[in-house]
Protein backbone atom coordinates (compact mmCIF):
# COMPACT_ATOMS: atom_id res chain seq x y z
CA UNK A 1 0.00 0.00 0.00
CA UNK A 2 1.36 3.40 -1.06
CA UNK A 3 1.75 5.59 1.61
CA UNK A 4 0.35 9.57 1.79
CA UNK A 5 3.91 12.11 1.41
CA UNK A 6 4.30 16.11 2.72
CA UNK A 7 7.49 18.30 3.02
CA UNK A 8 9.06 17.97 6.16
CA UNK A 9 10.62 21.72 5.96
CA UNK A 10 9.03 24.91 5.28
CA UNK A 11 10.10 26.96 2.73
CA UNK A 12 9.23 30.48 0.44
CA UNK A 13 8.79 31.56 -2.63
CA UNK A 14 7.70 34.49 -4.46
CA UNK A 15 7.19 36.33 -7.88
CA UNK A 16 4.43 37.72 -10.67
CA UNK A 17 1.60 35.91 -12.20
CA UNK A 18 2.34 35.44 -15.44
CA UNK A 19 -1.51 37.13 -15.92
CA UNK A 20 -2.11 39.51 -13.44
CA UNK A 21 1.40 40.71 -13.48
CA UNK A 22 1.04 40.93 -9.96
CA UNK A 23 3.55 40.00 -7.02
CA UNK A 24 2.44 37.12 -5.02
CA UNK A 25 4.55 35.25 -2.02
CA UNK A 26 3.54 31.53 -1.09
CA UNK A 27 4.73 29.81 2.09
CA UNK A 28 4.68 25.88 2.18
CA UNK A 29 4.51 24.01 5.49
CA UNK A 30 3.91 20.24 6.37
CA UNK A 31 0.13 18.83 6.50
CA UNK A 32 -1.34 16.68 9.20
CA UNK A 33 -2.25 12.89 7.13
CA UNK A 34 -5.76 12.95 4.92
CA UNK A 35 -5.60 17.06 4.92
CA UNK A 36 -4.88 17.27 1.70
CA UNK A 37 -3.43 20.48 -0.68
CA UNK A 38 -5.03 23.55 1.72
CA UNK A 39 -4.40 26.71 0.48
CA UNK A 40 -4.95 29.92 3.39
CA UNK A 41 -5.08 33.81 1.78
CA UNK A 42 -3.71 35.39 4.47
CA UNK A 43 -3.77 38.78 2.78
CA UNK A 44 -7.77 38.14 3.59
CA UNK A 45 -9.32 39.71 7.00
CA UNK A 46 -10.18 37.06 8.15
CA UNK A 47 -7.32 34.26 6.41
CA UNK A 48 -9.44 32.07 3.55
CA UNK A 49 -9.43 27.94 3.36
CA UNK A 50 -9.47 27.28 0.27
CA UNK A 51 -9.08 23.58 -0.59
CA UNK A 52 -7.22 21.98 -3.42
CA UNK A 53 -9.52 20.16 -5.15
CA UNK A 54 -12.36 19.87 -8.07
CA UNK A 55 -14.92 21.22 -5.58
CA UNK A 56 -12.91 24.69 -5.30
CA UNK A 57 -12.72 25.76 -9.17
CA UNK A 58 -13.27 28.63 -10.47
CA UNK A 59 -15.58 29.34 -13.88
CA UNK A 60 -12.98 29.55 -17.09
CA UNK A 61 -15.85 32.33 -18.17
CA UNK A 62 -14.07 34.15 -14.62
CA UNK A 63 -10.61 33.29 -15.11
CA UNK A 64 -9.53 32.17 -19.02
CA UNK A 65 -6.99 30.34 -20.19
CA UNK A 66 -5.71 28.94 -16.45
CA UNK A 67 -7.12 27.05 -13.99
CA UNK A 68 -8.15 28.59 -10.83
CA UNK A 69 -9.96 27.79 -7.17
CA UNK A 70 -12.04 29.79 -4.50
CA UNK A 71 -15.43 31.13 -3.93
CA UNK A 72 -16.84 34.04 -3.20
CA UNK A 73 -14.40 36.80 -3.60
CA UNK A 74 -11.44 34.95 -2.72
CA UNK A 75 -9.73 33.33 -5.35
CA UNK A 76 -6.24 31.68 -6.23
CA UNK A 77 -5.13 31.81 -9.81
CA UNK A 78 -3.15 29.90 -12.29
CA UNK A 79 -2.59 26.64 -9.94
CA UNK A 80 -2.11 23.90 -12.86
CA UNK A 81 1.99 24.46 -12.49
CA UNK A 82 1.98 23.99 -8.33
CA UNK A 83 -0.42 21.21 -8.32
CA UNK A 84 1.70 19.53 -11.53
CA UNK A 85 4.59 19.78 -8.86
CA UNK A 86 3.20 18.31 -5.69
CA UNK A 87 1.49 15.47 -8.61
CA UNK A 88 4.78 14.42 -10.19
CA UNK A 89 6.41 14.57 -6.37
CA UNK A 90 3.51 12.41 -4.79
CA UNK A 91 2.58 14.92 -1.96
CA UNK A 92 -0.43 14.60 -0.41
CA UNK A 93 -1.20 16.60 2.31
CA UNK A 94 0.75 20.38 2.45
CA UNK A 95 -0.35 23.94 3.41
CA UNK A 96 0.28 26.70 1.11
CA UNK A 97 -0.78 30.32 2.69
CA UNK A 98 -0.36 32.56 0.16
CA UNK A 99 -0.51 36.57 -0.12
CA UNK A 100 -1.54 37.87 -3.18
CA UNK A 101 -4.13 36.66 -6.21
CA UNK A 102 -2.62 34.38 -8.35
CA UNK A 103 0.23 31.71 -8.06
CA UNK A 104 3.50 33.41 -9.42
CA UNK A 105 4.93 31.98 -12.87
CA UNK A 106 8.42 32.01 -11.92
CA UNK A 107 9.95 30.38 -15.46
CA UNK A 108 6.59 29.08 -16.61
CA UNK A 109 7.09 25.66 -15.91
CA UNK A 110 6.85 23.64 -12.62
CA UNK A 111 10.57 22.79 -12.62
CA UNK A 112 11.16 25.75 -9.42
CA UNK A 113 8.34 24.70 -7.76
CA UNK A 114 9.88 20.77 -7.76
CA UNK A 115 13.15 22.12 -6.99
CA UNK A 116 12.33 23.84 -3.60
CA UNK A 117 9.92 20.87 -2.79
CA UNK A 118 13.01 18.36 -3.10
CA UNK A 119 15.28 20.75 -1.13
CA UNK A 120 12.57 21.31 1.19
CA UNK A 121 12.63 17.02 1.88
CA UNK A 122 9.45 15.28 1.03
CA UNK A 123 8.44 12.77 4.63
CA UNK A 124 6.46 9.73 4.37
CA UNK A 125 4.07 9.43 6.55
CA UNK A 126 1.44 6.48 8.01
CA UNK A 127 -1.16 7.21 6.29
CA UNK A 128 -2.59 5.41 3.38
CA UNK A 129 -2.81 7.35 -0.05
CA UNK A 130 -6.38 7.69 -1.10
CA UNK A 131 -5.35 6.63 -5.01
CA UNK A 132 -8.33 6.62 -7.03
CA UNK A 133 -8.33 4.25 -10.13
CA UNK A 134 -11.26 3.69 -12.38
CA UNK A 135 -12.76 0.45 -13.21
CA UNK A 136 -14.45 2.16 -16.39
CA UNK A 137 -13.82 4.32 -19.35
CA UNK A 138 -14.19 7.60 -19.25
CA UNK A 139 -14.63 9.97 -22.36
CA UNK A 140 -15.00 13.83 -23.32
CA UNK A 141 -14.88 15.04 -26.36
CA UNK A 142 -15.20 19.18 -27.29
CA UNK A 143 -14.66 19.87 -31.06
CA UNK A 144 -11.43 18.70 -32.26
CA UNK A 145 -10.14 17.66 -29.19
CA UNK A 146 -10.84 15.16 -26.58
CA UNK A 147 -9.44 13.21 -23.74
CA UNK A 148 -10.17 9.58 -22.42
CA UNK A 149 -9.59 7.65 -18.67
CA UNK A 150 -8.82 3.94 -19.29
CA UNK A 151 -8.26 1.92 -16.69
CA UNK A 152 -4.31 1.02 -15.38
CA UNK A 153 -2.53 0.28 -12.44
CA UNK A 154 -0.05 3.19 -13.38
CA UNK A 155 -0.50 6.96 -13.67
CA UNK A 156 0.42 7.67 -17.49
CA UNK A 157 -0.65 10.38 -19.49
CA UNK A 158 -0.34 9.86 -23.39
CA UNK A 159 -0.60 13.71 -25.31
CA UNK A 160 -1.13 14.19 -29.06
CA UNK A 161 -0.67 18.33 -29.90
CA UNK A 162 -1.59 19.71 -32.88
CA UNK A 163 -1.10 23.38 -33.91
CA UNK A 164 -1.37 22.75 -37.20
CA UNK A 165 0.38 24.89 -40.06
CA UNK A 166 1.75 27.43 -37.44
CA UNK A 167 5.27 26.60 -36.33
CA UNK A 168 4.67 24.82 -33.40
CA UNK A 169 3.12 21.88 -35.39
CA UNK A 170 1.97 18.82 -33.99
CA UNK A 171 3.75 16.43 -31.29
CA UNK A 172 3.31 13.67 -28.71
CA UNK A 173 4.41 12.47 -25.82
CA UNK A 174 4.00 9.06 -23.65
CA UNK A 175 4.88 9.92 -20.02
CA UNK A 176 4.37 7.56 -16.80
CA UNK A 177 4.34 9.59 -13.20
CA UNK A 178 5.54 7.57 -10.42
CA UNK A 179 5.78 9.80 -7.50
CA UNK A 180 9.49 10.88 -8.87
CA UNK A 181 10.11 14.09 -11.04
CA UNK A 182 12.22 10.97 -13.47
CA UNK A 183 10.42 12.71 -17.07
CA UNK A 184 11.52 16.04 -17.43
CA UNK A 185 8.66 17.36 -18.71
CA UNK A 186 8.14 19.48 -15.48
CA UNK A 187 10.12 21.76 -17.16
CA UNK A 188 8.28 22.19 -19.99
CA UNK A 189 7.66 25.68 -20.21
CA UNK A 190 4.32 28.09 -21.43
CA UNK A 191 4.03 28.89 -24.56
CA UNK A 192 1.67 31.24 -26.79
CA UNK A 193 1.58 32.15 -30.78
CA UNK A 194 3.21 35.61 -31.76
CA UNK A 195 -0.12 36.40 -32.64
CA UNK A 196 -1.98 35.78 -30.14
CA UNK A 197 0.01 38.32 -27.75
CA UNK A 198 -1.72 41.66 -28.61
CA UNK A 199 -5.63 39.61 -28.31
CA UNK A 200 -4.63 38.33 -24.77
CA UNK A 201 -3.34 41.62 -23.39
CA UNK A 202 -6.84 43.47 -24.69
CA UNK A 203 -7.97 40.79 -22.27
CA UNK A 204 -6.38 41.36 -19.64
CA UNK A 205 -3.72 38.12 -19.56
CA UNK A 206 -0.31 37.84 -19.92
CA UNK A 207 0.64 41.03 -18.03
CA UNK A 208 3.63 39.24 -16.07
CA UNK A 209 4.84 37.51 -19.10
CA UNK A 210 8.43 37.98 -20.98
CA UNK A 211 10.49 36.32 -23.27
CA UNK A 212 12.03 34.24 -20.50
CA UNK A 213 9.07 32.54 -18.89
CA UNK A 214 6.98 32.36 -22.42
CA UNK A 215 7.37 30.15 -25.79
CA UNK A 216 6.55 33.45 -28.16
CA UNK A 217 6.33 31.61 -31.09
CA UNK A 218 6.29 32.94 -34.52
CA UNK A 219 6.15 31.93 -38.25
CA UNK A 220 9.90 31.74 -37.71
CA UNK A 221 9.92 29.65 -34.50
CA UNK A 222 10.84 30.56 -30.84
CA UNK A 223 11.51 34.34 -30.24
CA UNK A 224 14.27 35.57 -28.31
CA UNK A 225 14.42 32.42 -26.42
CA UNK A 226 15.14 28.34 -27.29
CA UNK A 227 13.73 25.36 -26.50
CA UNK A 228 14.50 23.63 -23.10
CA UNK A 229 13.88 20.16 -23.59
CA UNK A 230 12.15 18.21 -26.16
CA UNK A 231 8.65 18.30 -27.34
CA UNK A 232 8.28 21.29 -25.34
CA UNK A 233 5.69 22.60 -26.74
CA UNK A 234 3.47 19.45 -25.87
CA UNK A 235 4.84 18.43 -22.47
CA UNK A 236 4.11 21.66 -21.50
CA UNK A 237 0.42 20.78 -22.25
CA UNK A 238 0.84 17.71 -20.57
CA UNK A 239 2.28 19.28 -17.75
CA UNK A 240 -0.94 21.81 -17.48
CA UNK A 241 -3.13 18.26 -17.89
CA UNK A 242 -1.17 16.47 -14.77
CA UNK A 243 -1.99 19.74 -12.31
CA UNK A 244 -5.57 19.85 -13.60
CA UNK A 245 -5.53 16.49 -12.44
CA UNK A 246 -4.31 16.64 -9.51
CA UNK A 247 -7.37 18.81 -8.36
CA UNK A 248 -9.34 15.27 -8.36
CA UNK A 249 -6.51 13.49 -5.78
CA UNK A 250 -3.93 10.81 -6.64
CA UNK A 251 -4.82 8.79 -9.87
CA UNK A 252 -4.21 5.65 -11.62
CA UNK A 253 -5.35 5.91 -15.00
CA UNK A 254 -4.19 6.06 -18.81
CA UNK A 255 -4.94 9.05 -19.87
CA UNK A 256 -5.38 9.70 -23.49
CA UNK A 257 -5.67 13.28 -24.56
CA UNK A 258 -5.79 14.81 -28.23
CA UNK A 259 -5.37 18.82 -28.28
CA UNK A 260 -6.86 18.60 -24.93
CA UNK A 261 -6.44 22.32 -22.67
CA UNK A 262 -8.20 23.41 -19.24
CA UNK A 263 -11.35 24.09 -20.74
CA UNK A 264 -11.59 20.13 -21.76
CA UNK A 265 -9.91 19.40 -18.24
CA UNK A 266 -11.96 21.15 -16.00
CA UNK A 267 -14.68 19.40 -17.46
CA UNK A 268 -12.84 15.83 -17.21
CA UNK A 269 -12.24 16.68 -13.62
CA UNK A 270 -16.47 17.17 -12.98
CA UNK A 271 -16.64 14.23 -14.96
CA UNK A 272 -14.24 12.14 -12.61
CA UNK A 273 -15.35 13.79 -9.43
CA UNK A 274 -19.41 12.25 -10.20
CA UNK A 275 -17.67 8.89 -10.78
CA UNK A 276 -15.65 8.99 -7.77
CA UNK A 277 -19.06 10.10 -5.59
CA UNK A 278 -20.80 7.24 -7.30
CA UNK A 279 -18.15 4.12 -6.86
CA UNK A 280 -17.93 5.29 -2.71
CA UNK A 281 -22.20 5.57 -2.19
CA UNK A 282 -21.56 1.95 -3.70
CA UNK A 283 -18.83 0.36 -2.26
CA UNK A 284 -18.57 -0.64 1.81
CA UNK A 285 -15.54 1.93 2.83
CA UNK A 286 -13.09 2.79 5.35
CA UNK A 287 -14.08 6.54 5.57
CA UNK A 288 -10.62 7.38 7.29
CA UNK A 289 -7.12 5.51 7.43
CA UNK A 290 -8.15 4.81 10.93
CA UNK A 291 -6.28 0.72 11.97
CA UNK A 292 -8.07 -0.32 15.02
CA UNK A 293 -6.40 -2.92 17.54
CA UNK A 294 -7.58 -6.60 17.94
CA UNK A 295 -9.92 -7.16 20.91
CA UNK A 296 -13.70 -5.22 20.85
CA UNK A 297 -14.30 -2.13 18.84
CA UNK A 298 -17.18 0.48 20.24
CA UNK A 299 -19.62 1.99 18.14
CA UNK A 300 -17.42 4.40 17.45
CA UNK A 301 -14.48 2.45 16.13
CA UNK A 302 -16.68 0.96 13.78
CA UNK A 303 -17.99 3.88 12.31
CA UNK A 304 -14.01 5.36 12.02
CA UNK A 305 -14.03 2.25 9.71
CA UNK A 306 -17.20 1.96 8.03
CA UNK A 307 -19.12 4.53 6.67
CA UNK A 308 -23.15 3.89 7.82
CA UNK A 309 -24.21 5.71 10.08
CA UNK A 310 -28.43 5.52 11.43
CA UNK A 311 -30.64 3.80 10.64
CA UNK A 312 -28.55 1.90 8.32
CA UNK A 313 -25.85 0.70 10.48
CA UNK A 314 -26.24 -2.38 11.96
CA UNK A 315 -23.40 -3.18 13.91
CA UNK A 316 -23.66 -2.37 17.48
CA UNK A 317 -20.61 -3.49 18.81
CA UNK A 318 -17.50 -5.80 17.60
CA UNK A 319 -17.09 -8.31 20.71
CA UNK A 320 -13.60 -9.90 19.16
CA UNK A 321 -11.56 -9.15 16.20
CA UNK A 322 -8.45 -11.47 14.86
CA UNK A 323 -7.55 -9.35 11.70
CA UNK A 324 -7.82 -11.17 8.93
CA UNK A 325 -9.08 -14.38 10.58
CA UNK A 326 -12.23 -13.33 12.22
CA UNK A 327 -14.90 -10.83 13.83
CA UNK A 328 -17.51 -11.17 15.71
CA UNK A 329 -20.59 -8.48 15.85
CA UNK A 330 -23.49 -7.80 18.01
CA UNK A 331 -26.88 -6.31 17.28
CA UNK A 332 -29.64 -5.68 19.42
CA UNK A 333 -32.58 -5.33 17.96
CA UNK A 334 -35.67 -3.34 19.24
CA UNK A 335 -39.25 -2.72 18.60
CA UNK A 336 -37.84 0.84 17.89
CA UNK A 337 -36.25 -0.64 14.27
CA UNK A 338 -37.03 1.70 11.44
CA UNK A 339 -37.81 -1.22 9.18
CA UNK A 340 -40.94 -2.61 11.68
CA UNK A 341 -43.02 0.28 10.34
CA UNK A 342 -43.16 -1.31 6.99
CA UNK A 343 -41.97 -4.83 7.31
CA UNK A 344 -45.31 -6.99 9.08
CA UNK A 345 -46.21 -4.36 11.30
CA UNK A 346 -48.53 -6.76 12.48
CA UNK A 347 -46.27 -9.27 13.65
CA UNK A 348 -42.68 -7.84 13.64
CA UNK A 349 -40.21 -9.51 11.48
CA UNK A 350 -36.40 -8.44 10.93
CA UNK A 351 -36.26 -8.65 6.98
CA UNK A 352 -33.87 -11.76 6.02
CA UNK A 353 -31.74 -9.08 3.56
CA UNK A 354 -30.96 -6.92 6.11
CA UNK A 355 -29.62 -9.72 8.21
CA UNK A 356 -27.33 -10.70 5.25
CA UNK A 357 -26.11 -6.70 5.19
CA UNK A 358 -25.41 -7.44 8.65
CA UNK A 359 -23.03 -10.19 7.88
CA UNK A 360 -21.68 -8.31 5.38
CA UNK A 361 -20.74 -4.90 7.68
CA UNK A 362 -18.89 -7.26 9.92
CA UNK A 363 -17.05 -8.77 7.18
CA UNK A 364 -16.36 -5.04 5.76
CA UNK A 365 -15.02 -4.61 9.05
CA UNK A 366 -12.70 -7.49 9.30
CA UNK A 367 -11.55 -6.87 5.60
CA UNK A 368 -11.13 -2.93 5.95
CA UNK A 369 -9.03 -3.23 9.84
CA UNK A 370 -6.53 -4.73 8.29
CA UNK A 371 -3.51 -2.39 7.69
CA UNK A 372 -3.12 -3.10 3.85
CA UNK A 373 -6.22 -1.89 3.20
CA UNK A 374 -7.10 0.86 5.06
CA UNK A 375 -8.13 2.97 3.11
CA UNK A 376 -10.07 0.81 0.47
CA UNK A 377 -13.56 0.39 -0.65
CA UNK A 378 -14.85 -3.18 -0.19
CA UNK A 379 -17.83 -3.90 -2.88
CA UNK A 380 -20.41 -6.04 -1.67
CA UNK A 381 -20.19 -8.06 -5.01
CA UNK A 382 -22.12 -11.37 -4.12
CA UNK A 383 -23.88 -13.65 -1.84
CA UNK A 384 -24.23 -17.47 -1.89
CA UNK A 385 -25.02 -20.42 -0.17
CA UNK A 386 -27.72 -17.90 1.75
CA UNK A 387 -30.06 -20.06 3.88
CA UNK A 388 -32.80 -18.56 6.70
CA UNK A 389 -33.25 -20.73 9.07
CA UNK A 390 -35.09 -18.77 11.92
CA UNK A 391 -37.04 -15.81 11.92
CA UNK A 392 -36.11 -12.60 14.33
CA UNK A 393 -37.71 -10.65 17.05
CA UNK A 394 -37.75 -7.43 18.52
CA UNK A 395 -35.59 -8.18 21.81
CA UNK A 396 -33.23 -10.92 20.05
CA UNK A 397 -29.59 -10.04 20.35
CA UNK A 398 -28.07 -11.23 17.02
CA UNK A 399 -24.17 -12.62 17.29
CA UNK A 400 -22.36 -11.73 13.88
CA UNK A 401 -19.79 -14.01 13.20
CA UNK A 402 -17.72 -14.15 10.31
CA UNK A 403 -14.45 -16.07 9.02
CA UNK A 404 -12.01 -15.40 5.84
CA UNK A 405 -12.61 -18.08 3.61
CA UNK A 406 -9.62 -15.88 1.50
CA UNK A 407 -8.53 -12.08 1.46
CA UNK A 408 -6.52 -11.17 -1.45
CA UNK A 409 -5.06 -8.34 -2.46
CA UNK A 410 -8.20 -7.07 -4.40
CA UNK A 411 -10.77 -9.76 -3.39
CA UNK A 412 -12.03 -11.44 -0.44
CA UNK A 413 -14.44 -13.78 0.98
CA UNK A 414 -15.93 -14.81 4.37
CA UNK A 415 -18.54 -17.16 5.77
CA UNK A 416 -21.16 -15.59 8.24
CA UNK A 417 -23.37 -16.45 10.63
CA UNK A 418 -26.15 -15.07 12.81
CA UNK A 419 -27.33 -16.80 15.96
CA UNK A 420 -29.93 -15.88 18.52
CA UNK A 421 -29.55 -17.61 21.84
CA UNK A 422 -26.73 -19.92 19.94
CA UNK A 423 -28.98 -21.25 17.42
CA UNK A 424 -27.81 -20.35 13.64
CA UNK A 425 -31.38 -18.03 12.65
CA UNK A 426 -28.94 -17.06 9.13
CA UNK A 427 -25.82 -17.66 7.30
CA UNK A 428 -24.21 -16.93 3.90
CA UNK A 429 -20.66 -17.01 1.83
CA UNK A 430 -20.03 -13.51 1.11
CA UNK A 431 -17.64 -12.02 -1.48
CA UNK A 432 -16.08 -8.50 -1.81
CA UNK A 433 -13.86 -7.02 -4.32
CA UNK A 434 -11.36 -4.74 -2.38
CA UNK A 435 -10.33 -1.52 -4.75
Amino acid sequence: MEKQKTIRNKFSLQGKGLHTGEEARLEFLPGPVNTGIVFIKQDSNPPVLIKGDSYSLASLEKFPRRTSIGSGDNYIQTVEHLMASLSILGIDNIQINIWGSEIPGLDGSAKEFVDQIKKAEIATQEAVKDIFAPKSSIWLEEGDASVAVLPSDKFRISYLLDYGQSSIGSGFVDIVLNGSEKEDFYQARTFCLQNEVDGLLKMGLGKGADYKNTLVVSEKGVVNNKLRVSEEFTKHKALDLVGDLYLAGPLKAHIVAIKSGHSLNIKLLEKIRRHKEKAKSAGVASVASYIPGEGELDAEEIMKILPHRYPFLLVDRIIDLEKGKRAVGIKNVTINEHFFQGHFPGKPVMPGVLLVEAMAQVGGVLMLACPEHSGKLAYFMAAEKVKFRKTVLPGDQLILEVKTLKIRSRTGKVAGTVKVNDKVVAEAELMFSLI
